[in-house]
């Protein structure tokens, strides 16, 4: 009986750290990765710092509370994306697709946003500078499919 109950305390310790690896965070800092494929992947809490992402497809990913700190998104797609608490502080949008994706409580004032779609985004609570919200209030449009909030009330656009 003891062996027995031994014996199902490891297959269920196995399986844990086994499940638990599997949902850990991941560093791909200062890496190139152009073109990559992160598309629906869980990447929770991971690491993209100083990373290169231009052309990357991280569409429908999980990325709540990772860090893309200086990381390079040009003509990157994040749409449909779960950025909520990520840091996105001194990340360059060049080209990049948001639409969709829900920002909520990210940190991105030194973030640099140029010719980006944000069709649909929620960016509730996101710290941005005023340079750059004035821009994204001039191109807002939509209702983010997920929260259903508007995209120019999210921004608190005038």
């Amino acid at each position: 009986m003891l062996s027995r109950f031994f014996s199902l305390f490891l297959i269920v310790q196995v399986f844990l750290f086994s499940a638990s690896v599997a949902n850990a965070s991941i560093d791909y800092g200062k890496q190139t990765l152009i073109g990559a494929d992160f598309s629906k992947s869980d990447l929770k809490g991971s690491t993209f710092y100083l990373t290169n992402l231009q052309d990357a497809n991280l569409s429908f990913s999980d990325l709540e509370g990772a860090s893309l700190f200086g990381a390079k998104l040009l003509n990157t797609d994040l749409s449909n994306t779960n950025l909520k608490n990520a840091t996105l502080d001194s990340a360059v949008f060049d080209g990049t697709n948001l639409s969709n994706a829900v920002l909520e409580d990210a940190f991105a004032y030194n973030a640099r946003f140029l010719d980006v779609d944000i069709e649909g985004a929620d960016f509730t609570n996101v710290v941005i500078r005023p340079d750059d919200l004035k821009y994204l209030c001039s191109i807002a449009e939509g209702v983010n499919q997920k929260t259903k909030r508007n995209t120019r009330e999210s921004l608190l656009c005038e």
